[in-house]
């Protein structure tokens, strides 16, 4: 019996102590709860101990948290349509207020946190036109809210670091998206009319240079061709002059045989002449 209840004391002894310590890891903070009231909190990381049974310990992350959320619809200042996906980052600041205010329970703070984001979202694209919004810097667009977004997240004991747009579109069904598109058609046609305007005019300078330039060169050909010509017949007369003065016999019947060679190439030539015109002097038999 005294070995059983040395055995049951011991048991005892340590459940008490497991249930009297808790452990608070770096980039952790904690609180304890005594009969569901909060007596201490802020705590560090270390080991802590606390009375088993009466107190409770709550361990909270305090390291930075990304708050994603659905992307909202806006209307800019000229009434037309946005769509703006964010997310925020945030830690928990104060464990006391956020315990009060969501009961340790972080889902609830993202939904608490949404509509405030949401709604400093809104004012600053409300006052903000369209290209000011798609174009402009999306920090000049966050800048200004963000103080305001932590008078609301201080309530719940959070802090809100950073604010950051991920995307921002124009809604598949929104009049907007059909008016960009046919703005860009406009601009894209102009382009295209214009450099297809500048390359007709180039074409036609080029086709213009291009026929001077063969003007230029058929003219100088014919010219040299001319001369050329006209150097060759003055060397063929010389030639046949000198060739006349030393056999004029031969130089004629030269002379013949080509006028012949001529009149018959192709075969089929007739020629009408009298028996005894000088032109057949040559194709007369002696005999």
């Amino acid at each position: 019996m005294r070995f059983s209840f040395w055995i049951a004391t011991v048991v005892a002894v340590l459940l008490a102590l497991l249930g009297s310590v808790f452990v608070v890891r770096e980039g952790q903070t904690a609180m304890v709860l005594n009969l569901g009231r909060v007596s201490r909190s802020d705590i560090g990381a270390g080991l802590h101990f606390k009375w088993p049974l009466v107190e409770t310990a709550r361990v909270f992350d305090r390291r930075l948290q990304v708050l994603d959320a659905e992307p909202e619809r806006y209307l800019t200042s000229e009434r037309k349509d946005v769509s703006v996906d964010f997310f925020a980052v945030g830690m928990i600041k104060d464990v006391r207020a956020f315990y009060r205010a969501t009961g340790g329970d972080e889902s609830v703070a993202v939904q608490r946190l949404a509509p405030i984001i949401k709604d400093s979202l809104r004012n600053e694209i409300n006052a903000r036109t369209l290209s000011q919004v798609v174009s402009g810097s999306r920090t000049e667009v966050i800048g200004p809210q963000l103080t305001s977004i932590n008078e609301g997240a201080a309530t719940m004991g959070v802090q809100i670091i950073d604010l950051r747009i991920k995307q921002i579109d124009l809604p598949t069904d929104s009049q907007v998206i059909q008016d960009v598109y046919r703005r860009m058609r406009a601009q894209r046609q102009q382009v295209a009319s214009r450099l297809r305007a500048e390359g007709a005019e180039q074409a036609q300078t080029v086709r213009a240079q291009a026929d001077r330039e063969q003007a230029v060169i058929v003219a100088e050909a014919e010219r040299d061709a001319q001369r050329l010509r006209g150097e060759g017949d003055a060397t063929a007369a010389r030639a046949y002059a000198q060739a006349a003065n030393k056999d004029p016999a031969f130089y004629a019947f030269q002379r013949s045989l080509e006028a012949y060679r001529k009149s018959f190439a192709d075969g089929e030539g007739v020629i009408v002449l009298d028996r005894d015109d000088p032109f057949l002097q040559y194709l007369k038999s002696d005999r």
